[in-house]
């Protein structure tokens, strides 16, 4: 009877995801709160309010290429970069964890982030013909959060060592991206759906999650930086 009643339990033990999924896994919960698809609602709205259905599909197209470019370069030379100036991972594992607790503060708050855009962008971008790379491509989508969070995850990972794990984060980055692109497609009927309010509360659960990740990235560049500092 006893072995009966621990079976359960060691069968629940197996289910847990498998070492080559966890990482994809983890990367596709922080990557996809940070680059935060469901915020473009507002703002894709806001910038192409007036402008025909072409005009709205290929800006969310050129916008989501243009971002992929410049996630892809940071993925593949962001860490040597990094090695070239001299700066550790665990030294920039800090710093990105506190650009994105800051960021999930304001998501908590519902705030205009400041980490992505300033009011003076937003204005300029208004009269802008062309909203595509800036400011939807950056800041919005690949903006300081997103970048630094593709320079922690990627940079321990090692293309020639490692292709399958970089692969699958690349995926990942791929995955969040097509999100954004259909969200972006979908703005007008989706904002008449969700509204403001819940885009804020939408914003506010993906902050909670982003704010506790942020402190376990500050608290591994610690660990990192006073175990081989």
């Amino acid at each position: 009877m006893v072995r009966l009643a621990h079976a359960p339990f060691k069968n629940g033990k197996n289910r847990s995801p498998p070492p080559m999924l966890e990482q994809p896994l983890k990367f596709f919960v922080v990557f996809l709160a940070v680059v935060e698809p469901i915020s473009l609602l507002p703002i894709f709205s806001g910038l192409t309010q007036g402008a025909t259905r072409e005009y709205r599909r290929r800006m969310a197209v050129k916008a989501t290429v243009v971002a992929a470019l410049i996630l892809a370069f940071f993925a593949l030379a962001g860490a040597p970069f990094l090695a070239l100036l001299g700066i550790s991972l665990g030294a920039f594992r800090i710093f990105g964890g506190i650009l994105l607790f800051l960021l999930a503060l304001e998501m908590v708050f519902a705030r205009e982030s400041g980490s992505r855009t300033s009011s003076d962008e937003q204005a300029e971008s208004q009269r802008r013909a062309d909203i595509s790379v800036v400011p939807l491509a950056f800041p919005f989508i690949s903006g300081p959060g997103a970048l630094a969070t593709v320079l922690l995850w990627f940079g321990p990972v090692h293309l020639l060592h490692q292709p399958l794990l970089f692969l699958s984060l690349f995926v990942v980055v791929v995955v969040v991206l097509a999100i954004s692109l259909v969200i972006m497609w979908l703005a007008e009927p989706l904002m008449r759906i969700i509204g403001v309010t819940g885009v804020n509360v939408a914003g506010r659960i993906f902050g909670v999650v982003l704010g506790a990740l942020a402190v376990q990235f500050v608290v591994d560049g610690l660990r990192s930086a006073f175990l081989h500092g």
